[in-house]
């Protein structure tokens, strides 16, 4: 049974999607990171990010020495492949919008892998919401206000949870603490996939 949290503001779907469907899901990105193969991005300050990058459609989230910005090709220039049907119809389900998602950003946590705090604000219009799906190990989510000294609250996100940071939400900034490593069975080898869909032009 789908249960529906309002976590600091921030919708939370747990179980939303059932193992059948966390393992089509799976199926899917594996073809997609044949298209486009995972990255390790480098940030500004030129640290290397402890998790690697993907991505479809139109337009899609990457990071280097020069900044953070969304790029229409990958790295070698070859375009993106486009979002699985299957992810839109997640969208569909819990956006709230009519609007599509246009990037689709695929990060993948192995043992030790955290994303510090932030927030999602280099989108030409930051009223779209932004949806995040779980799959794979257990995530520490952390989410707090518009300032980053806010205070802040964390939940366990599990494999086939879905956030949406929409409304007030929208721009709070969040992170992943740390991932349970091998909590979860759906990935032979463990970690952690996290796909986020937003609307960036």
């Amino acid at each position: 049974m789908t249960e529906t949290l309002d976590f600091q503001g921030t919708k939370v779907w747990k179980t939303l999607l059932d193992r059948q469907a966390q393992e089509g899901l799976v199926l899917e990105l594996r073809e997609l990171v044949k298209a486009a193969p995972f990255q390790q991005y480098e940030t500004p300050g030129g640290s290397k990010m402890s998790v690697r990058m993907t991505g479809a459609g139109a337009h899609v989230w990457m990071s280097d020495r020069s900044g953070y910005d969304y790029a229409d090709a990958q790295p070698n220039g070859t375009a993106w492949p486009d979002i699985p049907s299957s992810l839109l119809s997640i969208w569909d389900a819990v956006a709230g919008v009519a609007q599509p998602p246009d990037s689709c950003l695929v990060n993948f946590y192995q043992e030790g892998a955290r994303m510090g705090l932030h927030r999602d604000q280099d989108e030409a219009n930051t009223d779209w919401p932004v949806v995040s799906i779980s799959l794979g190990d257990d995530a520490q989510f952390r989410v707090g206000g518009l300032n980053r000294r806010e205070p802040t609250k964390s939940i366990w996100l599990a494999s086939g949870d879905v956030v949406v940071l929409t409304g007030a939400s929208r721009l709070a900034y969040h992170g992943i603490d740390r991932i349970r490593y091998k909590s979860s069975t759906l990935l032979e080898r463990g970690g952690r996939i996290n796909v986020t869909l937003r609307v960036s032009q």
